[in-house]
């Protein structure tokens, strides 16, 4: 059995009284794209800060690559091969897409804090930018502010950022919020293109149902700080227990239809 890239075990976290992750494990295949759901205070997010190492848990530990990095701050998981996006875009608006993307590459690299030097002598980490920036589509618009892009463009070049640094695996939290439904295929399309092409492992915490049962190889459903059902999608589909709990006659998973607000 292929060891994971990523693994929980035995997760809980506990604010004052609230117990919002109570003894959850779970493990994330290399290669995978993992979704974790649930409904609002299901605890989704919360697991999803433990693995990623904003919170660290009340108890339980996080395993990456077979190392205990459970005490690791977050900066230093990105530079063993974490990568971290947040609901809200996290951009440099004034600078150019490329010059976005470069810094990213700068700030992996030895050039960090080699300041006072042109900008184009930095060849390599150029270079670098621009590959990453035809692996999402953008690079034809590596010369415009990024406060120009599109919401949908914005969580490309936060994807772009976050491949800047060569991660081994991708945590995406909600990518598609705050996107047109008619942005949501093509952003989806380039993540699955990351994966395929780059060979980065993906986990995604998403409300989108239709892009969770599309992308993921497997579902985590997360339902009152437990685990309630973990599966292929096909098998958390047909699991009448989620649909009771979490789904209930909001979602039919297996028609695809899109729930009711």
């Amino acid at each position: 059995m292929t060891e994971p890239l990523l693994e929980g075990r035995q997760l809980r976290k506990a604010f004052g009284g609230l117990v919002a992750v109570d003894e959850v494990s779970l493990q994330i295949a290399p290669g995978s794209a993992h979704s974790i759901i649930g409904p609002n205070g299901a605890g989704k997010t919360t697991l999803f800060n433990l693995l990623s190492g904003r919170y660290r848990p009340t108890s339980g530990t996080v395993w990456f690559k077979g190392r205990n990095i459970t005490k690791l701050p977050v900066y230093q998981r990105a530079h063993i091969g974490m990568g971290r996006s947040f609901q809200i875009t996290n951009l440099f608006p004034q600078l150019t897409v490329l010059e976005n993307v470069r810094l990213a590459v700068q700030a992996k690299g030895n050039d960090s804090f080699r300041l006072l030097r042109r900008v184009d002598t930095f060849t390599a980490p150029i270079e670098k930018a621009l590959e990453v920036l035809e692996l999402v589509g953008l690079r034809e618009s590596a010369a415009l502010p990024a406060s120009v892009l599109p919401h949908g463009g914005k969580r490309k070049l936060e994807l772009a950022i976050l491949l800047a640094g060569d991660p081994e695996i991708l945590l995406l939290d909600e990518p598609t919020a705050g996107m047109a439904s008619e942005q949501v295929p093509e952003l989806m399309a380039t993540i699955d293109r990351v994966r395929r092409d780059g060979g980065q492992t993906i986990v995604l915490v998403e409300h989108n149902m239709n892009v969770v049962m599309s992308i993921s190889d497997r579902i985590t459903v997360m339902h009152l700080g437990r685990l309630l059902a973990e599966g292929t999608p096909t098998e958390i589909a047909g699991n009448t227990l989620v649909q009771d709990v979490y789904l209930g006659q909001l979602y039919d998973l297996s028609a695809g239809e899109t729930p009711q607000s």
